[in-house]
């Protein structure tokens, strides 16, 4: 997806929101976004989001001293979600399509979004999903391409997401391969996060090698580029990730909620709507 006019308030806005949660000083959040300023004057709409993102957070860490700001607030994410998770799981097991109640959790999940989202209410968000009807519905697609591999290719989102992703995988039932972002950068989820999560438990942690918030593949390690090659099911997971992914070869299944009305009519849907959509299928 390329980068509409609309994202550049946003990209100023996450990077004062970010900036603000390690410093109060006036004249540090004033250099940053004037450096925010200069990045966004020469960056071509071309590029998708997460690749600007990839320097506004550089800036960010370099700008403040913090490498890991949102580190706190993921800790307290996955710790809560994790409490929820004996319940999550009899959910799925009382209901009468497991799988699709798995998918249903991971897109309730993905509103654990802190780049979009300030406040969010998980509870609220579960009972919603678990009712509402998807804009963009490819379950037939996504069950009978499932049945024909061996294996996933998955690639996580949010920190608090992964506990959500976790339960997904479980009821896959296949070798998964689960994807992290190889530093922090907003509240995705990294190798520790997945750890913290459980996601050790039931899959393989690899990294993407990027720092961008989504996956960019100019950007991503030559070792995830050669698994993602050779991969025949890929689960993307939320927004970033959409962003990065949505214009390349390659059959992936887009999980999110539209947070935000630009990325929405990007893929044809409503703010607020959720996705089950497949490309190259």
């Amino acid at each position: 997806m390329r980068t509409y006019l609309d994202c550049i308030p946003c990209f100023f806005n996450q990077a004062l929101r970010a900036g603000r949660m390690v410093t109060g000083d006036e004249k540090k959040l004033k250099r940053l976004l004037d450096e925010v300023g200069r990045v966004l004057r020469d960056i071509p709409v071309e590029n998708t989001p997460p690749e600007t993102g990839m320097l506004i957070y550089e800036k960010i860490s370099r700008i403040t001293g913090e490498y890991d700001p949102y580190k706190e607030i993921k800790r307290k994410n996955i710790s809560k979600i994790l409490r929820l998770y004996p319940a999550l799981k009899k959910e799925v097991e009382k209901s009468d399509d497991r799988l699709l109640t798995a998918i249903r959790l991971a897109i309730a999940g993905n509103v654990i979004d802190l780049g979009v989202n300030k406040k969010f209410d998980i509870e609220e968000e579960i009972d919603i999903v678990l009712k509402k009807d998807f804009a963009i519905f490819d379950y037939e697609k996504f069950k009978r391409y499932l049945d024909k591999t061996d294996e996933i290719l998955y690639i996580g989102d949010n920190a608090g997401e992964s506990v959500f992703d976790r339960i997904l995988i479980e009821e896959i039932k296949k070798p998964v391969t689960y994807v992290v972002r190889e530093i922090p950068v907003i509240n995705d989820v990294t190798r520790e996060d997945a750890i913290n999560a459980g996601i050790d438990k039931v899959a393989r942690i690899l990294s993407s090698g990027t720092s961008a918030p989504g996956t960019v593949l100019k950007t991503c390690s030559s070792e995830f580029m050669e698994i993602y090659g050779r991969s025949k099911f890929i689960i993307s997971k939320g927004q970033g990730n959409y962003e990065g992914l949505s214009e390349e070869k390659g059959l992936i299944f887009f999980l999110l909620k539209a947070k935000c009305w630009v990325i929405a009519a990007d893929i044809g849907v409503k703010e607020g709507d959720i996705v089950l959509k497949g490309i190259n299928i």
